[in-house]
């Protein structure tokens, strides 16, 4: 799976203006349901996220969350990427401060491709200057062209852990 087939210029927010890990949910529950056309409100989008997160939170580390919710009313997986105006506690596993956020809104059904999508993402963020040059990014299109670059076969380590549910994973030894 491509990001390119799950998020688009309208899905992301270049300097998300946040003081807490749960504004920042709330502010993308918002623009999430605005992207699903309100099949979902942004107040059921935020519980659930909310839900989510008490079953371990989905900061990653190196300044990463992946926050990712199941709706039974969707029909198609929604990709969001918010780069926020200043980092933060997002408790994240190294405890460092999160500034890059993806969100995805899948449908209940389609749990393949919604891991498909977090494994697209976490291949993305392994790239070597894949976080910085989407922390320098100047323009919404700058991102997006980040987001949607083809991704190489064999991206750099240290990999992110890969969370599902109350899971973490943690990615295999690299191999080059």
């Amino acid at each position: 799976m491509d990001l390119e087939d799950i998020v688009s210029e309208h899905a992301i927010i270049p300097a998300l203006k946040a003081d807490s890990k749960k504004q920042a949910l709330q502010e993308l529950a918002a623009k999430a349901a605005e992207l699903t056309g309100h099949a979902i409100p942004a107040r059921e989008i935020f519980d659930t996220l909310l839900q989510r997160e008490r079953l371990g939170s989905t900061g990653l580390g190196r300044g990463i969350a992946i926050p990712h919710v199941k709706f039974k009313e969707l029909d198609r997986i929604h990709c969001l990427f918010a780069r926020m105006q200043r980092p933060i506690d997002f408790e994240a596993l190294d405890d460092e401060p999160v500034d890059l956020v993806f969100l995805l809104v899948a449908p209940e059904h389609a749990s393949g491709d919604h891991l498909k999508a977090l494994a697209r993402i976490s291949r993305l963020l392994r790239e070597p200057d894949v976080l910085q040059r989407l922390r320098d990014a100047s323009s919404l299109q700058d991102i997006l062209r980040v987001l949607t670059e083809p991704a190489t076969p064999h991206a750099a380590c240290p990999a992110l852990p890969f969370v599902s549910g109350a899971h973490t994973v943690e990615p295999a030894v690299c191999r080059h």
